[in-house]
């Protein structure tokens, strides 16, 4: 149904959902205290690091950092857009979701175009899978049995034939009332600007339905049968495809196994359907790209360990050299990376086929761990018995370690380069310790810094949170307590926005006195995706530290200091501190822009 889904209903719609239910679902929790923990379903984990708060309706885990609601769990657990989560709770509580603007022409013609392009590109798939059984298919058919594949994998890959014609596919769409300017935009047909004539992007190609996580088609790649260039082709950008995102055979890979551990990374479609065809289920390619932060991210949230498969030639290092780059700020604790190099003009295709499954299964176990990979690659071409050389690959892997979380693996590398180089670990720990630049604070302003000691996360760098200076430490206290909003002055002039999180306060305060909310959570789901979301996720993770009776009084206290401090100030101090965050680029709130024209009316009398 077309139409925006309400705000209204969504904060219904978490107040009434209970995430510990939700979460309980799908991961094994425990009661602990006031919340309940568990292993991690984001990465991989022995020690329980995860925590699902009841009070709040909130989850975090302290490992990898993953927080949200019960909205944004499903969303992260079973990949779901957002409409497609607030669908599956809704459901739950035997709730219809409303839809605003139905009636828009607008909003009716994006649902129609989306229609449009997911009928279209289911249609071409049954199209191209009818293909392979006639006999204009009799080479791609010789093709495909060359290469060994069953007729359960082909079902299962949906692979099919693109016809050797300029237009048989448009010829078919068409007939479907598709139009022609519709099979252009999702890059089934060219458009030829000289001519203005149409025509099939793909002929006399194999072709392999590229789907996204649910199963839909969203893309083709075809591979040509004859001299014809490229060999390989994909689809281009289209509205329901971004190849740096998307990676070929993740869907079948999830089909064959649920409960994924270890996931395969090779270059091209047939490498994955090859190894499935012997039995290795866990391969995807990337499509067309190097891999990608988003690609590892997204697989990461579904496996512990992701196996990189490259040529052992050159480019295939190089390759390999690119793709430790982008792993490395995602290997939190838990998670492993290896590096698999095969023999010099063999791919995983070819190598399968003349060693076997099992042969091959050995080499993804035998595959050099991210640790090894990074030491060898920073000792080639050096003598490590010269002091120069050995200068530079301790440099190189110091470089690359800076790009490591703070962890276990860390620490452990630091320890293995410390053994390799003949340099204390000490030394190289404060050769990466960051430079914190100190902070000047007001004798009059008091620093909090809630922390509790029993939510440091097990195995990980003892990092307290920042100071939280004394605005950040109000909008604490009203996204805990959100009925505390009562309890301010009607107007908001008392709030320093000059402060960091002054802004947000404003936003928050304006938010919990529109909607009247009550729950921390509603409150969160309103700036989720947001950096400021983020920031308040924060805060809530940390708890009060002071009874539930005494924070309104600290509250009025806050207010009443920055009323105080506010008074002190002179009129030209507070223009020109407006002037100048207007002067940097920053976007004035409506109240700054009204108080801003009040000092400098006044200030002209």
């Amino acid at each position: 149904m077309a139409g925006q889904i309400p705000q209204r209903f969504i904060d219904d719609l978490l107040a009434r959902v209970d995430v510990v239910e939700v979460v309980g679902e799908r991961v094994t929790l425990k009661k602990s205290g006031r919340n309940y923990s568990g292993l991690c379903p984001f990465h991989q984990e022995k020690t329980p690091s995860f925590t699902v708060s009841q009070d709040k309706q909130f989850y975090h885990c302290f490992g990898c950092g993953a927080h949200g609601n019960a909205l944004r769990f499903l969303m992260e657990y079973d990949n779901l857009r957002f409409p497609e989560a607030v669908e599956q709770l809704a459901v739950r509580q035997g709730m219809e979701v409303p839809r605003e603007g139905a009636d828009d022409p607008r909003a009716q013609a994006r649902e129609r175009k989306r229609k449009e392009g997911v009928n279209l590109l289911e249609l071409a798939a049954s199209f191209f899978r009818e293909r392979l059984r006639m006999a204009e298919a009799d080479s791609a058919r010789a093709y495909l049995e060359r290469r060994g594949l069953t007729a359960e994998v082909l079902a299962d890959f949906g692979i099919g034939y693109a016809p050797h014609d300029w237009e048989a596919l448009k010829r078919h769409l068409s007939e479907h009332g598709i139009p022609e300017a519709v099979q252009v935009e999702y890059g089934l047909l060219v458009h030829r600007e000289d001519s203005g004539r149409t025509y099939d992007r793909f002929r006399d190609r194999v072709m392999f339905p590229i789907r996204d996580f649910k199963g839909r088609t969203i893309a083709f790649g075809g591979r040509v049968l004859g001299d014809a260039k490229p060999k390989y082709l994909n689809s281009p950008e289209s509205p329901v495809f971004h190849k740096g995102r998307e990676l070929y055979g993740l869907f079948e890979a999830r089909q064959a196994n649920r409960h994924l551990e270890r996931v395969l990374i090779v270059e091209g479609y047939m490498d994955v359907v090859a190894l499935a065809q012997f039995g290795i289920r866990n391969a995807v390619a990337t499509l067309g790209t190097s891999t990608s932060e988003e690609h590892l991210s997204r697989l990461f949230r579904l496996v512990g360990e992701v196996v990189f498969c490259f040529d052992g030639d050159r480019a295939g290092r190089q390759a390999a050299s690119r793709a430790l780059e982008i792993v490395l700020p995602l290997m939190i604790d838990g998670r492993q990376a290896r590096f698999l190099f095969l023999p010099e003009g063999e791919d995983p295709d070819s190598l399968v086929r003349r060693e076997g499954a099992d042969a091959f299964a050995d080499r993804i176990t035998c595959a050099s761990p991210l640790s090894e990979f990074l030491f060898e690659q920073a000792a080639v071409g050096r003598d490590l018995a010269r002091i120069e050389d050995r200068e530079r690959f301790a440099s190189q892997v110091l470089s690359a370690l800076q790009r490591l979380p703070e962890g276990v693996l860390k620490s452990m590398l630091l320890g293995e380069l410390a053994k390799r180089s003949g340099v204390e670990q000490a030394r190289f720990e404060s050769l990466l310790a960051p430079v914190v630049p100190t902070r000047e604070v007001d004798v009059d302003d008091e620093v909090y810094e809630p922390y509790e000691a029993s939510a440091k996360p097990v195995g990980r760098a003892d990092k307290r949170p920042a100071a939280l200076g004394l605005t950040g430490r109000t909008l604490q206290l009203l996204v805990h307590e959100p009925r505390l909003v009562e309890r301010l002055p009607e107007t908001l002039d008392w709030c320093p926005t000059e402060d960091p999180d002054g802004a947000l306060c404003v936003e928050v305060i304006q938010l919990l006195r529109a909607g009247g909310y009550r729950s921390p959570q509603v409150l969160l789901a309103h700036f989720h995706g947001r950096v400021e979301g983020q920031r308040l996720a924060e805060l809530v993770r940390h708890e009060l530290l002071i009874p539930r009776e005494a924070r309104a009084t600290e509250l009025e206290g806050l207010v009443e200091y920055f009323l105080q401090q506010r008074s002190r100030r002179t009129p030209q101090s507070e223009i020109d501190s407006l002037l100048a965050r207007e002067r940097s680029g920053e976007r004035l709130s409506r109240e700054e822009r009204q108080r801003l024209m009040e000092l400098l009316t006044a200030l002209s009398r």
